[in-house]
């Protein structure tokens, strides 16, 4: 009997020691067993992530992607993600890491973890000079840009259910396009894309006002919380280093004003 409670034991024993072992595994150790980090990001509009004229991911987040990555210790593979895409492959397991302008909602939280903030945008809305668009209610009957699967979807959705949306899948170019063939009357996107292209276009202008304040986090798969730890942990170290400063002065322009981000340690 005794020998029989001794094997039970060791037997117990070591499927604890195997869980503990499993349990313990984290996607830190996946990354570097690996040896590189996939990250997904969003090349869909200047100056958050396009492409430049050899092909190459260029731009905020992209920077922002390729410090963290040199962080870790290791080289980054991007994969460029948007709208819905930028989440389901992360539950899926195919992206480690999103750097991708995703707003950190409420409602993403429920299927993603998010870090603190590392930027900061809000809704805004670009039209045509000559479309006869001065506020958010002269949208009704217009042709808006949205990006499929978006805050701005759903913000229009409920602000003006009478604009006769148009879909994308990338701002730029698909969208930005749209709006130069005037092809579309407006877009609804993030402050950060817009006022970029309204420096960019003489016919295009932003109305005034932000029609949302949405912190923009970097999304990982749920089930490790100190992978999260970590993340917080370089966006912290990113902003108090003075690099948040530099990347936004680099895309927006010396006489930008980055939006006021707080560190957590």
């Amino acid at each position: 009997m005794k020998t029989m409670i001794a094997r039970i034991a060791a037997v117990a024993l070591t499927a604890a020691v195997a869980f503990t072992g499993a349990a313990q595994a984290s996607k830190l150790e996946e990354i570097r067993d690996r040896g590189t980090v996939r990250i997904g990001v969003s090349l869909g509009g200047e100056p958050i992530g396009f492409r430049d004229d050899k092909n190459n991911p260029v731009g905020y987040d992209v920077d922002v992607a390729t410090q963290l990555a040199a962080k870790l210790g290791v080289p980054v593979e991007f994969t460029d993600v948007s709208g819905d895409a930028r989440i389901s492959m992360l539950v899926s397991g195919q992206l480690d890491i999103v750097v991708a302008n995703t707003s950190a909602t409420l409602e993403r939280a429920k299927t993603v973890n998010f870090s603190i903030p590392y930027n900061r945008a809000g809704l805004r809305v670009i039209v045509q000079k000559d479309a006869g668009i001065a506020s958010l209610k002269d949208l009704a009957g217009k042709k808006v840009v949205v990006g499929r699967g978006t805050t701005g979807e759903s913000f229009l959705k409920k602000a003006v259910p009478d604009a006769e949306l148009v879909y994308t899948d990338n701002f730029s170019p698909d969208g930005v396009l749209l709006l130069q063939q005037k092809r579309a009357d407006a877009a609804i996107e993030d402050s950060s894309l817009l006022d970029y292209l309204a420096t960019k276009n003489d016919n295009l202008v932003t109305l005034p006002g932000l029609f949302s304040n949405d912190p923009i986090g970097i999304a990982v798969a749920k089930g490790d919380p100190e992978f999260v730890r970590w993340l917080d942990m370089f966006v912290s170290d990113y902003i108090q280093s003075g690099a948040y400063e530099a990347n936004y002065k680099k895309w927006w322009g010396e006489k930008a004003n980055p939006p006021t981000l707080n560190p957590l340690w």
